[in-house]
């Protein structure tokens, strides 16, 4: 597990186990704008966040409706808003939730200044979030970190319905996100890819293209 640390300014990353799938997994925190992405709570425990000058988190965004994660305890905690595409929203229906989930659109500019660009591939509620004024790209199952001296690599296929149609649909996807201004690559599962994550990810859809 790693514990929370600022990877660039303004955002901080940690990982936890994931107790359902046994994996370590990524979360991010928009530190000023106090939004949490995909957050399991951290290796120093959920109290951490009180003792923060901004404050806890107020807003929850999900990269795709399995990133739900740990969010009910921030919400018990903090009242923290969850926000998930619509198209996911079906993942929550009967669900004994401590609050509602807030809706949204792909296009739509969501706390933190966060724009949710539309991936469709895996499933229909994959979505990126684009962060302008951190000059950041978050994606969610579509690619891995493997490690800084391996390249980016696809999920398991395991987890794709058609794994040869759903690289080709990723690959189409990350192409066009590509004409986004970013520097930095964050990442659900696997480490942030820190200053060079645009030539990261161009490099793995040139790869994925062949």
């Amino acid at each position: 597990m790693q514990p929370i640390r600022e990877i660039v300014p303004g955002i901080f990353f940690f990982t936890q186990m994931h107790e359902q799938i046994n994996f370590e997994i990524s979360s991010y925190y928009l530190y000023g704008e106090r939004v949490l992405i995909d957050p399991m709570t951290p290796p120093e425990g959920i109290a951490w966040f009180d003792e923060q000058e901004k404050g806890p988190p107020t807003d929850i965004l999900l990269s795709c409706r399995h990133h739900y994660r740990h969010s009910a305890e921030y919400v018990a905690r903090y009242r923290t808003k969850v926000h998930c595409v619509s198209v996911g929203m079906h993942e929550f229906e009967g669900r004994d939730l401590p609050a509602p989930i807030e809706s949204f659109e792909f296009g739509n500019e969501l706390p933190g200044g966060a724009i949710a660009k539309e991936v469709d591939a895996i499933s229909p509620d994959e979505t990126a979030f684009h962060l302008p004024k951190h000059k950041a790209l978050l994606c969610a199952d579509g690619v891995i970190n493997f490690g800084p001296d391996a390249p980016l690599g696809f999920v398991p296929d395991q987890y794709m319905d058609d794994p040869p149609g759903t690289k080709r649909k990723l690959i189409e996807s990350y192409r066009g996100l590509l004409d986004l201004d970013f520097e930095h690559l964050l990442l659900a599962h696997g480490a942030p890819v820190i200053g060079d994550g645009k030539r990261r990810l161009e490099q793995f859809v040139e790869a994925g293209s062949g």
